[in-house]
């Protein structure tokens, strides 16, 4: 009996101590893919991406919290650029027929009015408060203020690498405005900023899987190249040279 029970308390302790660890292994294994989750994140980014797009409405807009408004926006500005791409419209013209059919309209409704007995005061006239373009103007020049002391800020300052980023953004941006207009640019700039951070944010964990991907199989790419080709490649020493 004393052996039988024994040997049953050298189970159990054994059992004790074999389970304690694999606990707690497995919760600091879980801490740390957890902590690690949070800062795989895509260039370091600790903000959400509706903070990161300015937590307002056009943010709400941009990550469809409202499915109607964000449908209306991109149909009227899908609408705008066929008119003018498309089916070449010019802004005179679509803006002198828009014109003549509402004052159609209104003098119709003033005309009819009278057989329904109705007074002329109930025709629907249309007001666009002073506010709006002063606001328009106000946001307008805002933005490209802040545009400027953009890139003032990233000319004198001193990281290089920021610089020559931008420089490029720049001259990529210029090449590809030779090859379709401003509108068709602005449309399809438009029609990203109403996608792609929506795809994003549904899919973040996969797009930072990819694009991690991506970067670490340039950097191997390029430590191949540095390898093979450019270490190889003979540098000048300079130091010792002096000028007479």
């Amino acid at each position: 009996m004393d052996h039988t029970s024994g040997n049953i308390l050298e189970n159990v302790m054994e059992t004790i101590t074999e389970n304690l660890p694999k606990q707690k292994s497995v919760r600091f294994a879980e801490g740390e893919n957890s902590v690690s989750s949070q800062m795989n994140r895509l260039f370091g980014r600790q903000k959400s991406i509706h903070n990161i797009l300015g937590g307002g409405k056009s943010a709400d807009v941009l990550l469809w919290k409202n499915k109607k408004i964000s449908m209306g926006v991109l149909s009227a500005a899908t609408a705008i650029w066929v008119l003018f791409e498309w089916l070449e419209y010019q802004f005179l013209s679509l803006l002198c027929f828009g014109l003549g059919i509402g004052m159609i309209i209104q003098f119709l409704w003033s005309n009819a009015s009278v057989l329904v007995n109705r007074s002329s005061s109930e025709v629907p006239r249309l007001v666009i408060p002073n506010e709006l373009y002063a606001n328009i103007a106000v946001s307008v020049g805002a933005e490209v203020n802040r545009f400027l002391d953009f890139l003032q800020d990233v000319a004198t300052g001193k990281n290089l690498k920021q610089f020559i980023m931008v420089v490029l953004s720049l001259w990529a941006a210029a090449i590809i405005g030779s090859w379709c207009n401003f509108l068709s640019v602005l449309y399809f700039g438009f029609v990203a900023a109403h996608t792609l951070p929506v795809f994003y944010e549904r899919y973040e964990d996969e797009v930072d899987s990819f694009i991690y991907s991506l970067l670490g199989h340039a950097q191997s790419q390029y430590k191949k190249i540095d390898k093979d080709l450019l270490s190889k490649i003979p540098k000048g020493n300079l130091k010792g040279k002096k000028i007479e």
